[in-house]
């Protein structure tokens, strides 16, 4: 479950005392544009290694930098300065051609799902200047151009077309692709969201080829749901009937979409389908080409996806060989087996197989030749290999699992590029020659800074006026709290700013704790939590059993059992809370979000819960109410698993609520639906139970536009100020 956190206005807006004095406003906490410090702009590195684009200050223009120097070396691209009839006056974002001498630019853009998108596209020759559409009318949706810049591939109306620029032509490689029925290249709404691809469109290295995988939703079940006018997202025609939004969307147990991966011969144009043993009830989480374009790399994910097996495949003949195998007792994690990179000669890969994720390279004929990590911490990110250097470079959690760093390998040597603990990541170069560093801590805001691989060449970015705007707010102080068990959890604590040995305060946990989830992280932040420390709340908040970068042994204990580890920890970690000389033992609450929500209706009705009152922001709540591809992976279908279902729901434990709740929706959700929260606020009524809720209208998941959160975040502080109220 992807944490996506949106709203609609109006309630709280004008109610007097609401947001006491502070030296910030409440949405310079909350609000997740105004809260953010600087960043830089995103740089997309040019294939010569040396240079990158950046969009100009005016969003007019794309300039080109040095590496080498941090200087801008020229303008590729004026929006003022296009020769020819086909222009444009702006644009949303761009891509740049592998051979360097053409942009694909799009604008119109128009959200799908999560990150999906339609939009106008069109390309650009950047030696000659001038422009073309890719196509007219309907928009399109997930455009890839060819590695030389003559063709780009893409989707219109659930169909494939390519478009040849050197001939200005069209052409339709599938004809019955519909949404709702078949998708071609771009994948459904469970693909998106839970294996997080938006594009399976792939060129093949000499763009002889085009491969792509078909998503037949034809059986998948439709989820259907109401669609308000509301004052955030005004839309004159439902504001007296209400539309309905309708979408494929298979629950745990459901009938998924069928996939096959399919390969478009560009000379010949005909499509074959790849001969692979891919099962009506399988997953292809990764499909790319290997290096080569008679190697194509598919993976095949049982449903249980505990059975993971890597092919290459030939597209000529279609046939595939098994090139590696990978299981699990448990889950098979996707940020392991998708961590993958396919060079000409070998491909690296990670693997949770020691209990920690490491990374593994291996030749295409199945060969493992070295593992290139190992040791009791996790690879968390893979940037490539510098062939010049012999060296890979990742991120990994060696200074411990709440830090990040970059890192190299060479050989069986392990070393950190900058050893300091806090939380940083790379942006490399073609050539990996140059990076782009981001660094923070809990009490420093992100500094950007541009890097060879001897040293430091420039800042970018520091935030020095950022961070004395912040100078004065509360910061988090890092702590161990004994689990259930005893075992130390690495926890935070925030405590106000102006926080005295001598008093008491209420106590607010706050918890995620999904599946390898992190909340506990030694990294800038500034959000809703530091605004409720500032209204005289402490904070504190615990990555229990079950979460992730521990270990596998931590994470696996939860497997076909959500909740109940979980519940533990969180209660054990409440109770320390409450023996803490600052803690008011008759004040403790908890709150959470999605997974987090779903947490809090788990503590609240525990035997002996600490807990005093708690909110919930858009929870599960039976986990037969959530999608196939995150739930079964952790809970198996609840025909396989069905006692474990029932002890992980909330709704069969309503009758033990004996204290105040707030829960929470948005009433257009595509991920947990507001239906969860329906379904268990009605079993409460029906039982004699009262909560309080509250629906924002109109709003999904994630509560980012019209300053929502900050309303948020102001109404769980209404809610504990009152609930929590000494007597």
């Amino acid at each position: 479950m992807n944490l996506r956190l949106f709203l609609s206005t109006t309630i709280l807006a004008a109610t007097p005392g609401l947001f006491p004095a502070l030296a910030l406003e409440p949405s310079q906490f909350c609000d997740p544009v105004e809260s953010a410090p600087k960043s830089i702009k995103e740089m997309t590195p040019m294939p010569d290694g040396e240079s990158y684009l950046c969009i100009g200050t005016e969003g007019k223009t794309i300039d080109r930098y040095s590496y080498k120097t941090g200087k801008k070396l020229d303008t590729i691209f004026d929006v003022d300065a296009v020769k020819g009839d086909v222009r444009i006056s702006e644009f949303d974002g761009f891509e740049v051609s592998d051979n360097g001498k053409m942009l694909l630019l799009w604008n119109d853009m128009q959200g799908i799902y999560r990150y999906s998108f339609n939009a106008q596209y069109f390309v650009y020759d950047i030696a000659r200047g001038t422009m073309k559409r890719l196509s007219s009318g309907e928009s399109q949706r997930g455009a890839v151009i060819s590695h030389d810049g003559t063709m780009v591939a893409y989707t219109k109306g659930g169909n494939i077309y390519i478009k040849n620029l050197d001939f200005d032509s069209e052409r339709q490689v599938t004809d019955n692709g519909a949404y709702g029925k078949i998708l071609y290249g771009v994948p459904d709404w469970g693909y998106e969201e839970e294996f997080g691809i938006i594009n399976t469109i792939r060129w093949a290295p000499d763009d002889s080829t085009l491969a792509f995988i078909s998503f037949d939703e034809s059986n998948v079940p439709s989820y259907h749901f109401d669609i308000f006018s509301s004052y955030c997202n005004p839309q004159p025609e439902y504001d007296l009937y209400p539309g309905e939004y309708s979408y494929k969307y298979p629950l745990a147990g459901d009938n998924n979409s069928v996939v096959r991966v399919n390969v478009y011969n560009i000379d010949s144009r005909i499509t074959k389908t790849m001969d692979l043993p891919i099962g009506d009830k399988d997953y292809v989480p990764s499909m790319e080409y290997g290096g080569a374009a008679d190697r194509l790399m598919v993976m095949i994910l049982n449903r249980d996806q505990n059975d993971l097996r890597l092919y290459a495949v030939n597209p000529g003949s279609t046939v595939g060989k098994l090139i590696l195998t990978e299981k699990s007792d448990a889950w098979l994690s996707p940020s392991a087996y998708q961590m993958v990179d396919y060079r000409k000669d070998a491909f690296v890969i990670g693997s949770d197989r020691s209990g920690w994720r490491h990374l593994y390279e291996y030749d295409y004929s199945g060969n493992m030749r070295r593992q290139l990590t190992s040791g009791e911490y996790y690879v968390t990110e893979y940037y490539g290999y510098n062939p010049s250097t012999r060296e890979h470079f990742f991120q990994t959690t060696q200074n411990g699992p709440t830090e990040r760093n970059i890192a190299c390998s060479s050989g069986s040597a392990v070393k950190m590029l900058h050893p300091e603990k806090g939380w940083e990541s790379g942006s490399f170069s073609k050539n990996m020659q140059y990076y782009v560093r981001t660094y923070s801590n809990a009490v420093t805001p992100p500094a950007y800074s541009l890097h060879s691989l001897k040293g430091k060449i420039s800042d970018l970015e520091t935030n020095q006026e950022y961070a004395a705007k912040y100078s004065a707010a509360p910061r988090m102080e890092f702590i161990t709290i004994p689990n259930a068990e005893g075992t130390p959890m690495n926890a935070y604590v925030i405590k106000p700013a102006d926080f005295s040995s001598e008093k008491k305060y209420p106590v607010m946990l706050y918890q995620y704790n999904g599946p390898e989830s992190q909340e506990v992280k030694n990294r800038w932040s500034m959000g809703g939590l530091y605004y409720i420390a500032s209204q005289g709340y402490i904070v504190v908040c615990a990555d229990g059993r079950g979460t992730g970068y521990r270990g596998r042994a931590w994470s696996d204990v939860v497997y076909k059992n959500l909740g109940h580890y979980e519940t533990a920890d969180q209660i054990a970690a409440g109770k320390w809370a409450a023996s803490q000389s600052w803690a008011d033992s008759s004040r403790i609450a908890c709150f959470g979000w999605s997974y987090g929500g779903y947490m809090t209706l788990m503590e609240l009705t525990a035997p002996g819960t600490p807990f005093k009152a708690g909110v919930s922001m858009a929870p599960v709540t039976d986990w037969r109410f959530y999608d196939s591809i995150y739930t079964e992976r952790y809970m198996l279908t609840p025909q396989q698993n069905n006692e474990g279902y029932d002890s992980a729901s909330a709704l069969l434990r309503t009758q033990n609520l004996k204290v105040p709740l707030l829960i929470m929706s948005g009433s257009a959700d595509d991920n947990v639906h507001i239906y969860n929260t329906y379904k268990y606020t009605s079993k409460l009524t029906s039982e004699g139970t009262l909560c309080d809720m509250m629906v924002w209208t109109g709003f999904d998941h994630s509560l980012r536009p019209c300053n929502a959160r900050t309303m948020l975040y102001s109404k769980v502080v209404d809610f504990l100020d009152t609930r929590l109220s000494s007597k």
